[in-house]
């Protein structure tokens, strides 16, 4: 059985919910305290055993590859300046043996076309996709987790979770199908963003897939969906139709660092824990909240 060493990254979106400060800078690139979100996609990518990170990026995107490429004057700089562990900290962005490869989607035709865009680089190989918008945050993060449910039980998977009734028309919903001896749910369809009323589940299909290739070929099928776009939501469905989709359900916090409020709360987890600001952080949000609720007579 073929090892999951491959990764995909889709970052081609423009980020439009976040301008003006995406209209130079990629939302990937947007900073949770010191470190950017696509970097926390990689990282949890690293740690689960992936050695090729494949970004499938656009037209405005090359300061993602710069991020993640060497920069040598400032390594001197740092250097000079006897910043030695600043100097480590931009040199081991990317570990040794990990390698990045970077893909142009020529247009936007949505995440399908992206995923498709990836299997030149991909070949006949599993592989994740990893949406960097979804933050993660835990002790178990959902890559390694699926990496280990495929090792076990080769298939294709979804990373899920229960959400509630009010949210639900803003995710693919799966079907569930028939609990499998290995204890995971199948998936007998994929419903994106349906009403409530219209929802087979409560249980949403998050930021992280495993596919086998076969996606590869039923993406290169697909006409356009909703919005016109190549929808990946609706090659899972057909695959799930045939029995090839099985389900994980996380155990990490997951931010939607697509949206500006799931960006805040990101902001403020990630500080309450740092080891550095959190007393100072706490004190400050404590304080801040205080006078808040003096002001408007809480």
């Amino acid at each position: 059985m073929p090892r999951i060493t491959k990764a995909v990254f889709p970052v081609a979106g423009l980020g439009t919910r976040f301008l003006p400060a995406t209209k130079a800078m990629p939302k990937e690139l947007l900073p949770i305290i010191d470190k950017p979100i696509i970097q926390y996609a990689v990282e949890e990518a690293v740690a689960a055993g992936i050695t090729d990170l494949i970004f499938v990026t656009g037209r405005p995107k090359r300061a993602i590859g710069d991020h993640f490429d060497a920069n040598l004057e400032l390594e001197f700089q740092l250097t000079q300046k006897g910043k030695i562990a600043e100097r480590d900290m931009v040199r081991n962005i990317v570990p040794k043996g990990v390698n990045c490869l970077f893909i142009r989607q020529p247009e936007p035709k949505g995440l399908g076309d992206a995923v498709l865009c990836a299997q030149p680089a991909v070949g006949e190989a599993p592989f994740v996709v990893i949406l960097a918008d979804d933050l993660m945050k835990g002790d178990r993060l959902p890559t390694a987790e699926m990496v280990a449910a495929y090792e076990a039980n080769p298939a294709n998977y979804l990373c899920t979770t229960e959400v509630e009734d009010e949210v639900v028309h803003k995710y693919g919903i799966i079907r569930p199908g028939p609990l499998g001896s290995d204890g995971q749910v199948s998936v007998a369809g994929l419903i994106e963003k349906p009403d409530l009323a219209d929802a087979p589940s409560n249980l949403a299909s998050m930021g992280r897939y495993v596919f086998q290739p076969e996606i590869f070929d039923v993406l290169r099928t697909l006409g356009p969906g909703a919005g016109g776009e190549i929808q990946l939501a609706d090659a899972i469905d057909i695959l799930a139709s045939r029995g090839a989709v099985k389900a994980v359900e996380m155990s990490a916090q997951r931010y939607d660092c697509g949206s500006k409020f799931g960006y805040l709360s990101a902001i403020v987890d990630h500080a309450l824990d740092h080891e550095e600001y959190r007393d100072r952080f706490y004190a400050l949000m404590r304080d801040r909240l205080a006078r808040h609720d003096a002001e408007n007579g809480r």
